[in-house]
């Protein structure tokens, strides 16, 4: 029993150290993002942009929406309510950008449980391109954002996403965030990408609209709770696949919470939990915490140095993670490591909680997940 321990706390530091090579050798870093030469060649593309509610960093994330380099490009703004505060930027940046063409979409399509969904579906279909981009509203574009989207796409693509990258932390608790997104969940994306396992992300999604069209629109993506999984079936099923761009895009985070933390993270595993059980179920296994409950078992029943071998495990999981992020050009500061920590420390509580039911307020729409998938609910605020 304890040289099985000690092989199975091995295992488990050699698989996440093979997932940050693989992630090291599929992602560029950030300036280095579009060099590859695109399969594909759009004269025009639309930009889908559901808004709701004025962030942090807002200001910011329009204007360089406005900024792209590409020649033929529409901004399409969705807002549900009429009374959303963030009208008034929308409309203030179009006026200030009269060279790129802008649209403000105002309504409330209900076409699923999916709030953003509904928002987006108005913009879906006045897009005048045949290729469009779903981007949400705290989305940092960089110049080369379409470039970078398109250089994604290959002879076997459906769908090309991003993952996002947290930038612009304020605090410990930003820091945590940031090391879930970037070393952690983007990592294990790329992962499952180079096996053959592209999962889409909802950050940002370029689609060929005839293609999604002739499988259903965009009421197709309803059939799922969430988008993102929903289209990473539809386009398995129609035997194609996701691939992820080369870079990620930023998401400037601001300041954030333990209980803003706590409340997204559970319900990002619950979504999982829920569209892909199989993938979901090893997630326990993630992070320093079960390589060194094991190791320190067989530490104890072996009789050997149990700090030595917490040591090594630490410097095993975290030492690379470090030298990802710094290689990346991603969020580096003398907060990762205990952020990484924390977040470590968090992963079972989560992967607990993502088994029970229970609801959770997205983007002010209260939302229930019960333990099937078709217990999902939705309900907007009145």
């Amino acid at each position: 029993m304890d040289l099985v321990l000690a092989t199975l706390a091995i295992a488990l530091l050699a698989i996440n150290l093979f997932s940050i090579a693989v992630a090291g050798l599929r992602l560029s870093h950030r300036d280095k993002a579009s060099d590859k030469p695109a399969v594909i060649k759009p004269d025009g593309v639309s930009i889908v942009i559901p808004v709701r509610g004025i962030e942090a960093y807002s200001s910011l994330t329009l204007a360089h929406a406005f900024k792209l380099e590409w020649p033929d490009y529409e901004l399409i703004f969705c807002v549900q309510d009429e009374g959303d505060p963030i009208i008034a930027e929308i409309r203030s940046a179009i006026a200030a950008h009269p060279a790129v063409p802008a649209r403000l979409l105002i309504g409330d399509d209900r076409i699923s449980a999916n709030p953003k969904l509904n928002n987006c579906a108005k913009g879906w279909h006045a897009a005048r391109h045949e290729w469009v981009v779903l981007a949400d509203s705290n989305v940092l574009m960089p110049k080369d954002y379409i470039q970078n989207l398109v250089s994604g796409w290959r002879a076997d693509t459906g769908l090309v996403c991003s993952t996002p990258i947290g930038s612009r932390p304020d605090g410990f608790w930003a820091e945590v965030e940031c090391a879930f997104l970037n070393t952690l969940q983007a990592r294990w994306q790329y992962v499952g990408e180079a096996l053959g396992l592209g999962f889409a992300q909802g950050k940002s999604m370029l689609w060929h609209k005839p293609f999604l069209d002739a499988a259903g629109g965009i009421q197709a993506l309803a059939a799922e709770i969430a988008e993102d999984a929903a289209s990473t079936k539809l386009v398995n099923r129609h035997g194609k696949k996701v691939h992820l761009v080369s870079a990620p895009f930023e998401q400037p985070l601001g300041r954030r919470g333990l209980e803003e933390i706590w409340s997204r993270q559970t319900r990002w595993a619950r979504l999982r939990r829920v569209t892909f059980p199989l993938f979901f179920t090893p997630e326990i296994l993630l992070g320093a915490l079960p390589p060194l409950a094991l190791g320190l078992i067989a530490a104890v029943l072996l009789d050997l140095n149990s700090a030595a071998v917490a040591a090594t495990v630490f410097a095993a999981t975290y030492l690379p993670e470090l030298a990802l992020a710094r290689a990346k050009g991603w969020r580096l500061s003398i907060l990762s490591l205990p952020a990484m920590m924390m977040r470590d420390v968090m992963l079972p509580a989560i992967w607990i909680r993502s088994w029970l039911s229970g609801s959770f307020e997205w983007r002010g729409n209260a939302m229930t997940i019960g333990t099937q998938e078709s217990q999902l609910t939705g309900s907007s605020p009145a």
